[in-house]
C-alpha cells in the first residue's frame, strides 16, 4: 500500500488496523509486516528504538510490501516529525496533544510550505512518497494523541484542527489522565468509557479518523465495534513474552 493510498483511507475513515513495534529488530518487523496488517507503527517515545533502528524498520515494512510504516515520534517536535518523515514514514502519531495549538504545529511541521514549517531534504522519502512538496503533503498522515487531562478538555478544539488527520488515543496514559491509579485501573472504567465516547464524537464531528490503541485483537474487535477506524494491536515486545510464557506453561504441564 502506497502513502497515498493509506492517507486516502484513513481520511476517508475507513478501518485500518496496525500493529506496535518497540523493539529495534528489522528482521522481526519484516515478518509482523507481512502478517496482513495495514500498518506497522514504530515507537520512537516509549520503545527501544533510535533513528537508525526506525529507519531500518521502515525499510523491512516496505520490503514487505503491504503495510504502511508510521512513527510515533518522541515529541510534538518540528525535528523529530521532519526526520520520522524524511526517512520515509507515511505518517506520524505526535504524543501529549494538550490543545488546538500544539495540534497545529504537529500538522505544520508534517508539510512543506506554504502550508507549514517543513524543511526540504526528503532523502528516502523521496525515494517512497516522491520528492514533490505538494505530493508529500497530501501523502502523509498526522495523528495527534489525546491522553492528557488538558488534552482530553480541548478534544473539541484538537479535532478542528486544520490538516489534522485523526486523534489517537493513548489508553494507558488517559486511564491515569481520568483519575486511574494505575494504567488499568477498573474503578475509572466508567469515567474512561466515556471518555472514549467524546473523543470519537469529536473525530466524528470533526470529519477526521478516530484511533485507539489496544491490547488485544479482542479488545480491538470491540474498539472497532464502537466506531474507531484506527486501531492498533498490542506490541512486539508483549507478545513475545506472551507466547514464550504460554509454551512454557504447556510444556511444564506435562513434566
Amino acid at each position: 500500500m502506497t502513502a497515498a493510498e493509506f492517507a486516502a483511507k484513513v481520511r476517508g475513515r475507513e478501518t485500518v488496523i496496525g500493529y506496535w513495534v518497540v523493539l529495534d529488530n528489522p528482521v522481526g518487523t519484516e515478518r509482523l509486516a507481512r502478517a496482513g496488517y495495514d500498518y506497522v507503527a514504530l515507537d520512537a517515545q516509549h520503545g527501544l528504538i533510535g533513528y537508525s533502528g526506525l529507519l531500518h524498520g521502515l525499510t523491512a515494512i516496505d520490503a514487505a510490501g503491504s503495510a504502511a510504516g508510521l512513527i510515533r515520534v518522541q515529541a510534538n517536535d518540528a525535528t523529530a516529525i521532519c526526520k520520522a518523515l524524511d526517512a520515509g514514514a507515511a505518517g506520524v502519531i505526535v504524543p501529549l496533544i494538550n490543545s488546538a495549538a500544539d495540534a497545529a504545529a504537529a500538522v505544520a511541521a508534517s508539510r512543506y510550505p506554504p502550508t507549514g514549517i517543513r524543511s526540504y531534504g526528503p532523502m528516502r522519502s523521496g525515494l517512497r512518497i516522491g520528492p514533490e512538496p505538494a505530493l508529500a503533503n497530501e501523502s502523509v498522515i498526522v495523528l495527534a494523541m489525546i491522553e492528557t487531562p488538558q488534552g482530553l478538555a480541548n478534544v473539541e478544539e484538537i479535532a478542528a484542527t486544520p490538516g489534522l488527520d485523526g486523534l489517537y488515543i493513548g489508553p494507558s496514559d488517559l486511564t491515569l489522565a481520568v483519575g486511574g491509579a494505575t494504567p488499568s485501573d477498573p474503578s475509572v472504567a466508567d469515567v474512561f468509557d466515556k471518555a472514549l465516547t467524546r473523543v470519537r464524537t469529536a473525530c466524528e464531528v470533526a470529519g477526521i479518523a478516530a484511533g485507539i490503541h489496544t491490547a488485544s485483537g479482542a479488545i480491538a474487535a470491540q474498539r472497532l465495534a464502537e466506531g474507531f477506524t484506527v486501531v492498533t494491536i498490542a506490541s512486539d515486545l508483549t507478545h513475545l513474552e506472551q507466547v514464550a510464557r504460554e509454551h512454557l506453561a504447556m510444556a511444564r504441564r506435562q513434566s
